[in-house]
């Protein structure tokens, strides 16, 4: 390898959104942010960028294009940054997009190839094989990962593509990190009263809470029923259908012992607030909320299907389950809280060694291979 590899490399990063706001987007803002920290050359390719996140990184606007379409829109950034990286050099290209004009790449999300394994042959028919959008869809896909180095943000991810995509050479698994300075059990400690009194949460009661968005694939529909006595359920994010779910805990007798705060800017309160934070999702490619809650001093609970549960020692750090019906059950014991508190400290102590530092690290380690052994894929 040579000295220039060992140091400073040029490093071109391409995203749609260079924002905080979605999962992938924030993975890729804290990667990048520590990765010029560390001294390398950052040249941020992106449509929508934060300038104020981006300080110090070279910036190439992308035109955003095909608004209308998710798929078209996707194909037209993957083309354009293909153009205009074909007349520049740098030692490592990384996407965290669909696109086929980099070395390396995150895969955020389950395969859409996977999901359509799910159709009944006649919808196949429909929805894939007569689909451009479909076809268009699995093409970029199919780019993405001939990449030479791929990185998956759990290890549920990295089986389901190696399972839709078959491949000799192996894919990293590097998990989405936490801020443990932002989220930290001392500020919890210190706000909670606080923000507990400005919530109305009555003494002795059992605060879970809920954050993401999309309720549906985040489980809030068997979070709801398994709310019991002496629960409180805060639901913090933007998700589709929320008079369902107010109707669903006025079904259960609870309407009164669920908020719904919408989206937050400062999500750090609710986690001052809470005992307890819990993501049962039916599929979640990872599930940073529960990183952050265990960075907070909180034992966590998580289904199995989100990747984040690879992180759960049972009975340990927190609970993972299989089985909704389960949930309510975990809750309950839960409610104790030398529990939670034996619980809690133990939780911190996972998450210190899930910082976005050593993700950082670990992707410093994947470009210097990926760099020594420069291939690209067109």
């Amino acid at each position: 390898m040579n000295e220039k590899i060992k140091n400073k490399l040029k490093i071109a990063i391409l995203v749609r959104r260079f924002i905080t706001s979605g999962g992938s987007e924030r993975y890729a803002v804290e990667v990048a942010r520590r990765l010029r920290d560390k001294g390398h050359i950052i040249d941020l390719y992106a449509r929508k960028i934060d300038k104020e996140l981006s300080e110090g990184m070279n910036i190439y606007q992308v035109s955003n294009r095909f608004t209308f379409s998710s798929v078209l829109n996707l194909f037209s950034f993957a083309v354009d940054t293909a153009r205009i990286l074909s007349q520049k050099e740098y030692d490592v290209i990384h996407s965290h997009e669909r696109g086929y004009h980099q070395n390396v790449s995150t895969i955020h999300t389950f395969s859409y190839r996977g999901s359509t394994q799910r159709y009944s042959f006649l919808r196949k028919i429909d929805q894939v094989y007569l689909s451009p959008r479909s076809r268009l869809h699995l093409w970029l896909e199919r780019r993405q990962m001939d990449t030479p180095w791929l990185a998956a943000v759990s290890d549920i991810v990295k089986e389901d593509t190696r399972k839709y995509y078959p491949r000799s050479n192996d894919i990293s698994v590097i998990r989405p990190g936490v801020d443990t300075d932002w989220f930290h059990h001392s500020w919890v400690a210190e706000h909670r009263d606080k923000i507990r009194q400005e919530e109305a949460i009555q003494s002795g009661e059992v605060v879970v809470l809920f954050v993401g968005s999309e309720f549906h694939r985040k489980g809030l529909d068997y979070l709801i029923p398994a709310i019991g006595p002496g629960m409180r359920l805060l639901v913090v994010g933007e998700g589709e259908r929320e008079g369902h779910y107010r109707r669903l805990a006025g079904k259960y007798g609870i309407a009164d012992k669920v908020a719904f705060r919408g989206l937050s800017n400062n999500v750090r309160r609710y986690f001052a607030a809470a005992d307890i934070v819990v993501l049962p999702s039916i599929s979640d490619a990872f599930g940073m909320s529960i990183l952050e809650g265990m960075a907070c001093g909180h034992p966590v609970v998580t289904s199995s299907r989100a990747g984040v549960s690879a992180l759960i020692e049972e009975g340990v750090n927190g609970f993972s389950f299989g089985d909704p019906s389960d949930l309510s059950g975990i809750l309950r014991r839960l409610s104790d809280p030398g529990l939670r508190r034996l619980l809690g400290t133990q939780a911190r102590k996972t998450a210190e060694k899930h910082t976005w530092e050593t993700a950082a690290e670990k992707y410093e380690k994947l470009y210097y291979e990926a760099a020594g052994k420069k291939r690209f894929i067109f």
